[in-house]
């Protein structure tokens, strides 16, 4: 394992985090969002959208084989940006300017609570990965130290 891998690593992970974290901001900013993207001459509701992660070796053994042999790891990376397929809710609104013939809306199948702890969850990843880089860089200015 290289003198910086683990800076490396954590900084691939950060970068995830924080489009984890972008996208769960937008999915909440969205939450309400009737008109979201216009399909076939019909505004369809805005769609959750999800960050799909992977390693940035493709697969478990080559992740093995490069581990035992050269210790070299290489971290995370964002490979899709996924919609959520759950269907839309239907709330009783005949008031409402985007309600159907029986007075429904369809309304985003976004559910706060879901976002909020991804967004929880993606601030806590970003913060330990924070505190990973600190204590590397505390260890490189110790080695350095000892040089002098």
């Amino acid at each position: 394992m290289g003198m910086f891998d683990s800076m490396n690593i954590s900084a691939s992970a950060l970068t995830a985090q924080r489009l984890r974290m972008d996208v769960a901001s937008s999915n909440i900013a969205n939450a309400d969002t009737t008109r979201g993207e216009f399909v076939n001459g019909e505004w369809q509701p805005y769609r959750r959208k999800m960050v799909v992660l992977q390693p940035k070796s493709a697969s478990f053994q080559s992740m093995l084989s490069k581990a035992q042999s050269s210790n070299q790891m290489e971290g995370v990376k964002a490979v899709e940006l996924r919609e959520d397929e759950q269907p839309f809710k239907l709330v009783y609104q005949p008031e409402h300017p985007d309600a159907d013939d029986q007075g429904y809306v369809r309304l985003p199948n976004v559910d706060p609570l879901k976002e909020m702890v991804d967004l929880m969850s993606s601030t806590r990843s970003y913060e330990a990965n924070v505190t990973v880089m600190n204590a590397a860089k505390g260890m490189y200015m110790k080695a350095l130290e000892i040089g002098r």
